[in-house]
C-alpha cells in the first residue's frame, strides 16, 4: 500500500489540488479524498493547521505538507452513538477502535470528526479528553473554545464523576469490598476504587464496577493487573495464561473496559448533569463464550 509524505513551498500563483498534482503520482479523486479525510497540512508563518479547504487560497512563502498513508486513509470508522447534544458540547458512546484524536496522517476516525459530520447543525470540535482505542463508552467533544476550556478544567481538577465497568479474570468478590488500589503509575500518585457487581464461576470472570480519582495512562488496566485480576482482552497488561485462554478459543475479545457514566455539574448552564450509556452497550459476561 502506497505511503508516502511531501512538503510543498508555494512560490506561485497556484491551487493546493495543482501544487499536490506536481508533486504526487496520485488522481484528483485520490487526493481530494485524502484531503477530506484530514491527510493534509498547511502552514503560514508560524502557524500549522490541518487543511480541508480545497478552495484555500494559498500566498506566497506557505507550505502544504501531505502524508499519504492508503493503509490508514482505507480505514472506515465504526459509527458512533450520539447520547446528547447541549449545543456548547456532545456526548458520545465511543466504540472499540475509534479514535479520540488524529494523526499527522489523518483525523477520519477520531470522535471529534465523526461529530464534526454527524450533528446538525455542524459546528466546530474541540477534542475535551482522551478514551483508549480499545475502550468503548462516553466521551465529551466540545463545540467551542470556551466550553473546551471550562470542560478540560474541570477534567484536570478531577470535578467531573467518572465510573467505568470492567470485566476482568478472577474472582474479585473474594477481595475487600469496595477495594481501592493507590499504587503509582509512572512514579505518580493514582487511586481506583473497584467494586464487584458479578461473578460467573463457570466463566471465572467478575464484572466490576470503578470510579478513579485519577486518569493515569492504562491505570484501570494497570491496577487490574496489579492484583492478578487482568482485564479481559487487555493485551497490553494482561496475563499471559489468561491471553493464551482466549488465544485457545480462537476468540476475537475486545478490551472489556467501558466508561459507562459521566456526572459534573455543567459549567455552561450550572446544572447537575448525569449521562448513562443503554445496558445493551456495556460489558456483560454473558456476552463473552467461554
Amino acid at each position: 500500500m502506497k505511503k508516502f509524505e511531501c512538503h510543498i513551498n508555494i512560490d506561485r500563483t497556484i491551487s493546493i489540488v495543482e501544487a499536490l498534482q506536481i508533486q504526487c503520482d496520485l488522481t484528483v479523486g485520490e487526493i481530494k479524498k485524502a484531503i477530506d479525510k484530514g491527510a493534509l497540512w498547511h502552514s503560514r508563518g508560524k502557524t500549522t493547521q490541518r487543511c480541508r479547504r480545497l478552495k484555500k487560497k494559498l500566498h506566497l512563502d506557505d507550505k502544504l505538507h501531505f502524508y499519504y498513508d492508503a493503509t490508514v486513509l482505507s480505514q472506515m470508522p465504526t459509527p458512533a452513538t450520539l447520547i446528547a447534544d447541549l449545543t456548547d458540547y456532545s456526548v458520545w458512546y465511543k466504540p472499540y477502535g475509534m479514535l479520540s484524536q488524529g494523526s499527522k496522517w489523518s483525523d477520519h476516525c477520531t470522535i471529534t470528526r465523526w461529530a464534526q459530520k454527524n450533528l446538525l447543525p455542524e459546528r466546530a470540535v474541540f477534542p475535551v479528553h482522551r478514551l483508549d482505542r480499545a475502550a468503548t463508552g462516553l466521551i465529551l467533544v466540545a463545540h467551542s473554545k470556551s466550553a473546551t476550556r471550562a470542560l478540560s478544567l474541570m477534567f484536570e481538577q478531577h470535578q467531573i464523576e467518572k465510573t467505568y465497568h470492567i470485566i476482568v479474570h478472577g474472582d474479585h468478590q473474594q477481595r475487600p469490598q469496595p477495594e481501592t488500589i493507590d499504587s503509582a503509575i509512572d512514579e505518580k500518585a493514582a487511586r481506583s476504587h473497584f467494586l464487584n457487581l458479578e461473578y460467573n464461576q463457570e466463566k471465572h470472570l467478575s464484572l466490576v464496577q470503578v470510579n478513579i480519582e485519577t486518569g493515569r495512562k492504562h491505570q484501570i488496566r494497570i491496577h487490574a493487573a496489579s492484583i492478578g485480576l487482568p482485564v479481559v482482552g487487555d493485551r497490553l497488561h494482561g496475563s499471559a495464561s489468561a491471553l493464551s485462554k482466549i488465544n485457545a478459543t480462537n476468540q476475537q475479545v475486545n478490551l472489556q473496559l467501558c466508561a459507562v457514566q459521566l456526572k459534573f455539574t455543567c459549567p455552561i448552564k450550572h446544572v447537575e448533569q448525569t449521562f448513562s450509556i443503554p445496558e445493551a452497550l456495556r460489558p456483560q459476561l454473558e456476552k463473552l463464550r467461554d
